[in-house]
């Protein structure tokens, strides 16, 4: 088992809300209306893995084209204390960890894999959004209705 480092909270929450530098927001898909089933074909994730859903895998491999990938980032911030980003990138930084399945691409850096390690990505589509969302993240406490912020377990 591999030694981990203690997180300052303080430190950990301050770098999380410098935004980031590259990528660009993802919107939500404007006319469809159909609803992917969050399931997984992968096996239960091991300590500090992120499992992805097909319908999170099929929109991805709809949306990215060639080096893209989806960025998973966790800020302070939102109504419950921290609040999940997402964003398409090209530039995999050496402190960022990669989670691949079916040619689909999530990359989390490492301060932000201690806020979501063992959750699940997926990708939902319903009449007044489309978006993609954390769910089952063992290291929430509680999150906001919207599903997009989320307070930490002490």
């Amino acid at each position: 088992m591999a030694a981990t480092r203690p997180l300052s909270l303080t430190a950990t929450a301050f770098r999380a809300v410098i935004p980031w530098r590259r990528g660009r927001l993802l919107a939500p898909s404007p006319g469809l209306l159909t609803r992917w089933e969050a399931t997984s074909s992968i096996p239960e994730a091991g300590e500090g893995q992120i499992r992805l859903t097909e319908s999170c895998v099929q929109r991805l491999l709809e949306i990215t084209e060639g080096s893209e990938f989806l960025r998973l980032q966790v800020e302070g911030g939102g109504c419950s204390g921290f609040q999940y980003k997402f964003s398409l990138d090209t530039v995999i930084n050496p402190d960022d960890r990669v989670f691949e399945q079916g040619g689909a691409r999530v990359v989390v850096d490492s301060d932000s894999l201690a806020f979501v390690k063992g959750a699940q990505v997926d990708f939902s589509q319903e009449l007044i959004r489309s978006s993609f969302q954390v769910l089952n993240n063992p290291q929430a406490q509680q999150g906001c209705s919207c599903g997009s912020s989320f307070s930490i377990k002490i």
